[in-house]
């Protein structure tokens, strides 16, 4: 049915793997060819590491799927490359509008300050990232993605992982290091294996209805609750790239999954939304109902990791799906580099499944309420809900309660064992707090020890970062720092500063919000890890203190 998007089609070579004897042995294995694998093959590159993908189709996934995209992930899309991309083809967007019956209650804006590189969320079909994705691993010899390779049987045996595969021109098996399972929500990985997921699943049905038409409408996130269009139920409008409109309509637990994927039977419902004034054509229709749960452990048997849909998986409310997804891969992808390279214990690993699990319980958290508001269940949370709505129209104290679907921010790991925690002398503000993600800011670099661009979380990633406000730091202390290994030290410079320090990446403040949103003065620093989340900070940086926060954040204390 789509026809503003023709899905490439990739080719199956065969591999000598096929061949060999005994099986071939790679560091890691990739299972799944989604946003969430393909990132992971792109981020292992980026350090070093090579990998194989291997995916049982030979395209990019059909109709829209995942859509909003947010901030956080498309800061972490940036370090593989591909954040500009999203930008340039997604439609920007941060204000939302609630409405109730045929009247706006409320409207809230998800990025109210200036001052940064990516918006609060980009509306882009799934088939467009992972095309950019795949488009990308081009740049890498270090990855082979192997398309038409249907993973049929994972075994750990010994201290490898077992992997055995169907082609077109037969089967064959290969052993790794570790495995990485990314084959979505109905995980056929998990269930060979006889592990499951916990949590819950509902009975409503949903319906997804992309259009294509000429509206004035603007670029915004709209929800109405109990529309005069759609009696007792709710819809979402967003727009998407190629002049797509996506269109949810809440249909009621016993809908008729079927009959609801016939056009002629849709057509009613968007055109009583629309008005007879607007001509529309259907792009894609899907009808689904979801589950909010997540496997009990991440880790299988050590080596056999779950990443992504496989395991964990939310309502679409929120749009913490694939957010969620990629904030997972990210979060393993440093640890996995660094025990593959022996510069951390195994059990650094551990802490994947530990954060993970908590931004997996807050996502699920956030998106059953968000459905238990959105899909009352009885007369009493019907009349809940209605209250609220009613005076989120007059009054401010209300409006948190209108749960629309309360969309993916970045985990904070507040409780992480990877954390060094503030002392007590050392007052700082909570937001940046030890498990946080970095926030960005526009910065000039004096020096180009490392990387130039205007913006500051372009300077980390990927490796350890002491981020020092250098006012009154003495010669000593900066020597001491720079003698710690694998730690990369940028500079904050004075506002008025027009000249590096010598022999370090300087980064000039010009606008001052380093300074303001990290709180600098004189001698703070932040230690920041690969992934651009905050292991430590102190007022006055030490470095026997940064020697000890590195050890803990990579797993060895």
């Amino acid at each position: 049915m789509v026809s503003t998007y023709v899905n490439p089609a990739y080719a199956f070579q065969r591999s000598r793997d096929q061949d060999a004897k005994p099986p071939a042995h790679h560091p890691v294995l990739i299972v799944g060819g989604g946003p969430t694998g393909l990132y992971c093959a792109l981020d292992l590159a980026k350090q070093g590491i090579p990998s194989v993908v291997l995916d049982e189709d030979n395209t990019v996934s059909y109709g829209s799927r995942a859509l909003c995209f947010s901030k956080r992930t498309l800061e972490i899309l940036d370090r593989v490359g591909c954040g500009q991309a999203m930008v340039d083809k997604g439609v920007t967007w941060q204000l939302g509008k609630v409405f109730f019956h045929e009247r706006q209650v409320y409207e809230f804006n998800l990025l109210p300050e200036n001052g940064h590189q990516r918006p609060a969320f980009i509306n882009i079909q799934q088939y467009y990232p992972e095309e950019f994705l795949v488009n990308r691993i081009q740049d890498f010899p270090e990855i082979d993605l192997r398309w038409q390779t249907k993973v049929t049987q994972v075994k750990k045996i010994g201290e490898q992982v077992e992997v055995s595969v169907s082609t077109p021109e037969g089967e064959y098996r290969m052993t790794c290091d570790y495995v990485l399972v990314a084959d979505g929500a109905n995980s056929p990985i998990r269930d060979s294996l006889g592990l499951s997921s916990s949590g819950q699943i509902f009975n409503d049905t949903f319906l997804i209805a992309d259009i294509l038409m000429k509206a004035d409408f603007p670029t915004e996130r709209w929800f109405w609750f109990d529309p005069p269009f759609h009696p007792g139920q709710s819809v979402l409008l967003h727009k998407q790239p190629d002049g797509c409109w996506r269109i949810d309509f809440q249909l009621g637990p016993n809908a008729d999954r079927q009959a609801w994927r016939d056009p002629e039977k849709v057509r009613p419902l968007v055109q009583a939304m629309l008005g007879d004034d607007i001509e529309f054509e259907f792009e894609w229709l899907s009808v689904y109902s979801f589950r909010c749960r997540r496997m009990d452990s991440f880790l299988h048997q050590d080596r056999i990791i779950f990443v992504g849909d496989s395991a964990h998986q939310v309502s679409p409310f929120g749009a913490r799906g694939a957010n969620g997804a990629l904030q997972s891969a990210e979060n393993l992808i440093w640890k996995l580099a660094r025990v593959l390279k022996q510069q951390a214990p195994a059990r650094l690993l551990q802490t994947y499944d530990q954060e993970r699990s908590q931004g997996a319980d807050e996502n699920i958290l956030n998106s059953t309420r968000a459905t238990d508001f959105i899909t009352p269940k009885n007369r009493v949370t019907r009349l809940f809900r209605d209250t609220a709505l009613e005076l989120a129209e007059h009054y401010a104290f209300a409006r948190p309660l209108v749960n629309s679907g309360r969309l993916s921010t970045p985990c904070i790991y507040a409780s992480s064992t990877l954390n060094t925690p503030d002392t007590r002398s050392d007052q700082f503000p909570a937001a940046l707090r030890p498990g946080a993600s970095c926030k960005d800011a526009p910065i000039t670099a004096l020096s180009t020890a490392y990387r130039s661009e205007p913006w500051l979380l372009q300077q980390l990633g990927d490796r350890f970062v002491l981020l020092v406000d250098g006012r009154d730091l003495a010669n000593e202390d900066l020597a001491a720092l720079k003698s710690i290994p694998d730690l990369e030290i940028l500079m904050i410079a004075d506002q008025l500063a027009d000249q590096p320090v010598p022999n370090y990446t300087t980064l000039k403040d010009h606008l001052g919000l380093v300074t303001e949103r990290y709180d600098l003065k004189p001698g703070t620093a932040y230690l920041i890890r690969p992934d651009q989340h905050v292991a430590a900070r102190w007022r006055q940086v030490q470095a026997a203190s940064v020697r000890a926060a590195m050890q803990r954040a990579l797993g060895k204390e």
